[in-house]
């Protein structure tokens, strides 16, 4: 096996690997235990939980407003998720790391591709901060927002990073359009992935401001088309240091903002990403036509699960699986987008 083709391997284990951890990180939010361990990159002063009386009696007296010290009985699964979530992050930034190091070693190969590699290690090492402040900024939604798309944007560039690395390089089927269709399908592809990247931000605001729940009911929210809401206070994203942001700070109005503003987004998403997946399938081949399949697809399971994350009022399973849509969602407007516009390997490095 040659370098290039372990590195092609790696790549697909580590965008594997991030989907694990964008999945494991909004089922970490979504059961409260973001702020499990107050400390970072440890929990509660070790690398661990404190399980031992002198650990237990060393973060009770360290840390004196924590779910630990006010006697809550979850705490301790609570702080294993948040470990599970560091663990597995940290696996994957070693793994990043691993693969920019064989990529540096293989440069001389043209089909190699070396600048990808050492961005997503800078941003790897970006999402560590995330991470890190995360915690200590108490779960401000603007900062577990960002991490959110920092972790989107890893998946997206190892996924893309596979791509670049395959034997037969990007699809010859795009390339075979004339250039004014295949114009108008990249316009189209471009507008229906920052569609997806917004409306996937507006899940996330809905998600870290706490407003899942903020609209019990479907298709109306509080048994109104437009009820009461406060689009000022929901989206104002910078809010004051210091305050806890567990739970939510923003009164109903503006969290039914937020809800409501996202079933709109999702709206528009259908249309967008709808309409270029059916531009897939009226202009391509078998190849383009599969990735029309697959991105509509994956769009109505998407709608499907919103839909039931309400009705059924968030069962956390169907709300990490929401998560896990989005990600693989946006993996396949990477994979439509890659075979408009990508370049067999050797072309750029």
């Amino acid at each position: 096996m040659t370098r290039l083709q372990i590195f092609n391997r790696g790549s697909l284990a580590a965008t594997i690997l991030t989907l694990v951890v964008v999945v494991l990180g909004a089922f970490v939010r979504l059961n409260d235990a973001g702020l499990g361990c107050p400390d970072w990159p440890g929990c509660y002063g070790v690398m661990t939980v404190p399980q031992t009386e002198q650990q237990l009696d060393f973060a009770l007296e360290q840390w004196d407003d924590t779910p630990l010290a006010r006697g809550d009985e979850q705490w301790l699964a609570k702080a294993w998720k948040e470990m599970a979530h560091r663990y597995v992050a940290g696996l994957l930034g070693l793994m990043i790391l691993g693969l920019a190091i064989l990529a540096w070693f293989n440069r001389t190969d043209k089909r190699q591709p070396v600048k990808l590699p050492w961005l997503l290690v800078g941003l790897v090492i970006f999402q560590s901060l995330l991470g890190m402040w995360t915690v200590t900024l108490l779960v401000k939604p603007a900062i577990v927002l960002a991490h959110l798309f920092g972790g989107l944007a890893t998946l997206s560039l190892l996924w893309l990073q596979y791509l670049r690395t395959r034997d037969q390089g990007a699809p010859d089927e795009a390339a075979s359009l004339p250039s004014r269709p295949r114009r108008r399908l990249r316009r189209a592809g471009i507008a229906a992935t920052v569609v997806l990247i917004l409306q996937i931000g507006l899940g996330g605001w809905v998600s870290t401001n706490y407003a899942a729940l903020a609209c019990p009911d479907f298709p109306t929210c509080h048994g109104e088309y437009w009820p009461e809401m406060d689009f000022r206070d929901g989206f104002t994203l910078w809010r004051e240091l210091g305050k806890n942001y567990e739970y939510g700070v923003l009164d109903n109005e503006a969290r039914t903002a937020i809800h409501y503003t996202h079933r709109l987004g999702a709206i528009i998403a259908l249309a967008v990403i709808a309409a270029f997946a059916w531009k897939l399938w009226q202009v391509g081949g078998l190849v383009l036509r599969r990735m029309a399949i697959a991105v509509s697809g994956l769009l109505l399971i998407q709608l499907a699960i919103g839909v039931f994350v309400v009705v059924l009022s968030l069962p956390l399973w169907l709300a990490t699986a929401h998560n896990a849509g989005a990600a693989l969602l946006m993996l396949a407007m990477v994979t439509a987008l890659w075979a408009l516009y990508g370049r067999r390997p050797g072309t750029d490095s």
